[in-house]
């Protein structure tokens, strides 16, 4: 496997650990905000939506540096893109 796939590989595994607990935290308080299914005893409305708030950067960039490589190992799996030839 050639060094940038492995890289790419490495990358969208670790990403998608740490994107597991921020999607979760992200629907948490979306939840806390709107008070549905009692989770609006867990954090008033206002805690909840700075919380939220703060998630929308982590959440879209962890989902940018995880999709792309993953769209590029896929497409390489599928025969799309070709490696290379080493001069």
């Amino acid at each position: 496997m050639p060094r940038f796939d492995a890289t790419c590989l490495r990358l969208v595994r670790w990403t998608g650990w740490v994107l597991i607990p921020t999607i979760l935290a992200f629907l948490l308080t979306g939840y806390c905000i709107s008070g549905r299914f009692g989770l609006g005893r867990w954090l008033d409305e206002t805690t909840a939506l700075e919380c939220h708030k703060l998630l929308h950067a982590p959440l879209i960039l962890l989902t940018l540096v995880h999709s792309i490589p993953a769209i590029y190992l896929a497409m390489r799996r599928w025969g799309w893109i070709r490696s290379r030839p080493t001069p």
